[in-house]
């Protein structure tokens, strides 16, 4: 890989670039930021003056859409790999369906960028892309620049030649400084001098027949030892170099030492929260409480610190993780950008179940002692909770006593969720770009007088067929994105603005989490101060839930916007982590009635006198009652007995669209 800002420009500065992108605004955008890496840019508005441009240049980057109007976008590429299979292809594209990108893989294409371009994207891209593509370069321009890149290799990596028998004919400095053997020593013999007996013989048939039959680039792990007897892990690449008859004249093996784990927990959330879509795959030693309540300390650190090496090499061969990270308590965790995997072509079940089949069949050898160690995994990709989410699967797969067939089950399920999930953010990405996210306006009524007296904003999504989404489709898997906070955005403006319509007070819903953001306190603050002569109509109806981390940021919330005149509600009360312990915390003017007690309180006797309770409370507190989802005049009657203040429900009407 290219290491610095200044050598990446130095090769891509000499390499032409096609771009080709039907939207002229969008390419206004862009072409800023590829004029720092190209000096030679080439656009094309439409797919089929590309390819005739493509015919005409020497080009060595396409940079395209795939979505075209009246053009078929798989096609187009496909007639590039035709004309130029070693050009370097990125799409660059609105589309983030998986199909997509099922198609995308299957025509060979070196990225798949998901709009707005970032500038970190792009580079990582070329960084990856640029080297293997300059192998291929074969005019006279270029040999300058691949004799640079061999210099920058040289200096960061294991570089090693040999002949088609496997005899080495060239090391670098690096190879033999890790190695302990002097070139003269490595020069004429095999790799066998280097490599450690744990290694598999049919690791070496498959890299023999992947290198000299198929005449295919491998990689995979393998462990060496030095000179002097010591153990080390090079994550290896190999390549076949041939003449212009297609014959093997040599390979080229290209290494990196991976004896580093990263072992800390904070740096691979960092890490994740960095990196743009991310697949992660959680590792856990099975029964390890057991192990590390009969062994001492220091040998259940050795257990881990082998076994965390180890597992590198039972890794199946087609794609080797970037991060490797030892959390402790016999966990680690895999880590690698996804749509790198994706374009391997590997099928992240079959992976993961070779991965566990090869573990749980090894023995852990330490000091002569061995160590019949079992693993189970669960895994996810994204960007948001990337770690607790399979977390969550790993302590599913544990707590069911389940091994690697139900382990898989649940992966497939995920895999399902996760493709379904990725048309949901496509779907709320258009409804906020096209202001679709929308508020509908649902009566409260004063049971005394049967008037409406409030009305609650309730947040709703159109798509692009007209359909009218309730938050139960799209809101728990936007809290996984950024789309969550715009969201919110939307609806507080949303719903501020109903007050200049309705003359009657307006319940707005708001977590605990969402308070613990600052950007939304700072929102809600702006809006309090732009409607301050209509402060006293405004409530916002507290929603607790279990990822709240400072209560005193809440507390201190709701102090303030109480002093301003806004009224504090407590939803779903009576359900879920609301309670009477947090009624003297934050001293709440409404108690909203969670709506399972109050559906069935006409036949449940408990959830009556659960309600009945609740009341009685509140009344001692001066604390007004609401009760949602009451959907008849049996339910409603029963309420009135009771004493309830407010009723909420289809009875009295459904959330509408006031502004239309």
């Amino acid at each position: 890989m290219i290491n610095t800002k200044n050598n990446l420009y130095k090769f891509t500065k000499g390499l032409t670039l096609l771009y080709v992108e039907e939207d002229s605004d969008t390419i206004k955008s862009n072409l800023s930021l590829f004029k720092k890496y190209f000096n030679e840019i080439i656009i094309a508005k439409k797919p089929e003056k590309a390819l005739r441009k493509l015919k005409k240049y020497d080009v060595d980057i396409l940079i395209s859409e795939i979505s075209f109007i009246n053009f078929d976008g798989i096609k187009f590429f496909k007639k590039i790999k035709r004309l130029n299979k070693n050009i370097i292809k990125i799409i660059l594209s609105n589309e983030n369906r998986s199909s997509i990108f099922e198609k995308s893989i299957n025509i060979s294409i070196n990225a798949y960028i998901v709009k707005p371009l970032k500038k970190k994207k792009l580079k990582k891209i070329l960084n990856n892309s640029i080297p293997e593509y300059l192998v291929y370069k074969k005019d006279k321009s270029n040999i300058k620049l691949l004799e640079q890149y061999q210099e920058i290799v040289d200096k960061n990596t294991i570089v090693s030649k040999t002949n088609p028998d496997g005899i080495i004919t060239y090391v670098n400095d690096n190879f033999s400084k890790i190695s302990g053997y002097t070139k003269k020593e490595l020069i004429g013999k095999s790799h066998n001098i280097v490599r450690h007996p744990d290694n598999s013989k049919e690791m070496f048939r498959d890299m023999w027949d992947t290198i000299k039959n198929k005449k295919e680039e491998w990689s995979g792990i393998i462990k060496n030892r030095t000179k002097s007897g010591t153990s080390y892990y090079v994550k290896s690449t190999i390549t076949p170099i041939f003449d212009k008859n297609g014959n093997i004249i040599e390979y080229i093996g290209v290494r990196n030492i991976v004896n580093s784990i990263i072992s800390d927990k904070k740096h691979l959330i960092e890490k994740i929260a960095t990196s743009d879509i991310s697949l992660l795959v959680l590792i856990q030693i099975e029964e390890f409480e057991v192990l590390d309540k009969f062994y001492n300390t220091k040998t259940i650190n050795e257990i881990e610190n082998v076994f965390g090496l180890e597992l590198l090499k039972y890794l199946p061969n087609g794609y080797l993780f970037d991060n490797i990270f030892n959390i402790e308590n016999g966990r680690f965790v895999l880590l690698t950008d996804f749509f790198n995997y994706l374009n391997s072509g590997q099928n992240i079940i079959e992976y993961l179940n070779t991965f566990v089949k090869t573990v749980n069949k090894s023995m852990l050898i330490i000091d002569e002692i061995e160590y019949d160690l079992n693993i189970v995994v669960s895994y996810s990709f994204g960007k948001e909770n990337l770690y607790e989410d399979a977390k969550c699967g790993l302590d599913e797969v544990l707590a069911k006593n389940d091994l690697i067939k139900n382990a898989n089950d649940t992966s497939i399920k995920e895999q399902s969720k996760a493709k379904n999930n990725l048309e949901i953010m496509k779907i709320v990405k258009i409804a906020l770009e096209n202001y679709k996210i929308v508020s509908f306006f649902q009566p409260i009524i004063n049971n005394k007088t049967r008037e409406i007296e409030k009305y609650e904003s309730l947040v709703r999504l159109i798509d692009e067929k007209g359909k009218i989404l309730t938050p139960f489709h799209f809101l728990e898997i936007s809290r996984k994105s950024n789309y969550y906070n715009k969201i919110t955005m939307r609806v507080l403006e949303n719903s501020f603005k109903i007050l200049d319509i309705i003359n009657t007070k307006l319940s707005i819903n708001i977590s605990f989490s969402d308070i613990e953001k600052e950007e939304t306190r700072n929102k809600i603050f702006e809006l309090i101060s732009l409607y301050e002569k209509d402060s006293n109509r405004i409530i916002f109806e507290l929603l607790e839930n279990e990822e709240i981390k400072d209560f005193q940021v809440v507390k201190n919330f709701i102090r303030k916007v109480k002093k301003q005149g806004v009224k504090i509600a407590i939803d779903d009360f009576g359900a879920g982590y609301s309670n009477f312990e947090r009624l003297s915390d934050f001293e709440p003017d409404i108690l909203k009635i969670d709506g399972s007690l109050i559906r069935n309180i006409a036949t449940s006797g408990y959830s009556r006198n659960i309600v009945e309770t609740i009341v009685a409370f509140a009344k001692k507190q001066n604390i007004q009652t609401i009760a949602e989802f009451v959907e008849n005049k049996e339910i409603f009657d029963i309420l009135n007995v009771i004493g309830i203040d407010y009723s909420q429900g289809y009875y009295f009407g459904k959330p509408e669209n006031l502004c239309s």
